[in-house]
């Protein structure tokens, strides 16, 4: 097959689709890799290295469009590159479909097999390709907190941590799946006085185990949820429902009374966001205030650290990629983890949560592929 690697043309992402060891990889098993000039730039990865690694290099975004057979991105495509997509041409990148009604239509106009990392599952019922960005976007989101809670970023002149005799912050996480995990980690690691909260016993159980009592954990219900927000000077927002929009955990009349210059983070930005009063924001500008709380909504954290998150997100979907090369649909028709990531089919919408969220028709992925 000929795979395409493009330039990501989202504001401020720096990551790249394949890096050269994934490049090296594809090539070893037959195929052929297209990959547009300085798409390796924001990791240091020059063309000089992809075509060491077999790769052949284009000038534009268009003629990779245009020649390959599977595109295979980080981001969502922009509207450009909707446009560019053709029928039966496969796309592999993360899509975050359900907050996003006019990425759903461009996918489905173009007539491409849109396969979606956010959605591929495991043996174990995780996300195995959502889950490096939700490690590194976890370890940001306290890095995130820990500069707006400082006063010439607009905090109240906190230092996470605190020091002997000042009490560090109160650090709530709502959501303890990966990205709550590692962000409790990291604020625990800095002495922060953290909180999980999350619906499920079992993993409550799983992460006082593994937190062996540095960390609180409480069940999660409007009650706890408004208990911990109002005492928080910062609220991390990890909550994530597979492909569907994030539930609305936060309201607006909440946060009118929480402690002035606290700081929400909204890692849940790309489906939609967790808190009433979120939108999203780019790190050329990060924060905006809402009430006299600092909210911070970049939707491609992992962006800010591209050469550990390409890397990381390579490792995670080179197999997966492989199998598309490989055998295309065939690929879909033969794993069901995969094929729980296809989310458009050749005109029609395969994921049933971003058809409940955006009150559209849809058909199963087996009925697609007619199995």
């Amino acid at each position: 097959m000929r795979v395409g690697v493009p330039k990501e043309i989202k504001v401020q992402e720096h990551r790249v689709g394949l890096t050269p060891m994934a490049v090296r990889e594809y090539v070893a098993n037959g195929h052929e890799v297209l990959v547009q000039a300085g798409a390796g730039a924001g990791i240091g990865a020059g063309d000089e290295a992809y075509v060491a690694s077999g790769g052949r290099i284009v000038a534009s975004a268009a003629e990779v469009f245009a020649t390959a057979d599977m595109i295979v991105k980080v981001k969502e495509p922009q509207p450009a590159e909707w446009k560019m997509l053709r029928k039966g041409q496969f796309l592999f990148t993360y899509l975050h479909l359900a907050p996003d009604p006019a990425q759903t239509a461009g996918l489905i106009e173009s007539g491409c097999i849109a396969v979606a990392y956010e959605t591929v599952t495991d043996e174990r019922g995780g996300l195995p390709l959502l889950a490096p960005m939700s490690e590194v976007a976890g370890r940001l989101a306290i890095e995130a907190a820990a500069a707006s809670l400082r006063k010439p970023a607009g905090g109240k002149g906190l230092l996470l941590g605190g020091v002997p005799g000042v009490p560090a912050a109160r650090v709530v996480v709502i959501g303890g799946g990966v990205v709550g995990t590692h962000a409790a980690r990291m604020a625990a690691g800095l002495g922060c006085e953290v909180t999980i909260l999350d619906r499920s016993l079992p993993r409550l159980r799983q992460l006082d185990e593994l937190f062996q009592g540095r960390v609180r954990t409480r069940y999660s219900s409007v009650a706890t949820i408004e208990e911990e927000v109002l005492a928080a000077d910062a609220v991390i927002g990890a909550v994530l429902i597979p492909g569907a929009s994030a539930p609305q955990l936060v309201s607006r009349a909440m946060l009118a009374r929480m402690r002035p210059r606290s700081v929400l983070v909204d890692v849940a930005i790309d489906q939609g966001g967790c808190f009433e009063t979120s939108r999203p924001t780019t790190h050329d500008e990060p924060t905006y205030e809402v009430d006299d709380v600092i909210h911070y909504c970049v939707a491609n954290m992992p962006g800010a650290v591209p050469v550990t998150s390409s890397h990381a997100l390579n490792h995670a979907t080179l197999p997966f990629g492989l199998a598309l090369a490989a055998r295309g649909e065939q690929a879909l028709v033969d794993d069901v983890h995969l094929r729980r990531g296809l989310n458009v089919h050749r005109g029609r919408l395969t994921c049933e949560p971003v058809a409940q969220a955006q009150a559209l028709s849809w058909i199963s992925p087996e009925a697609a592929l007619k199995l």
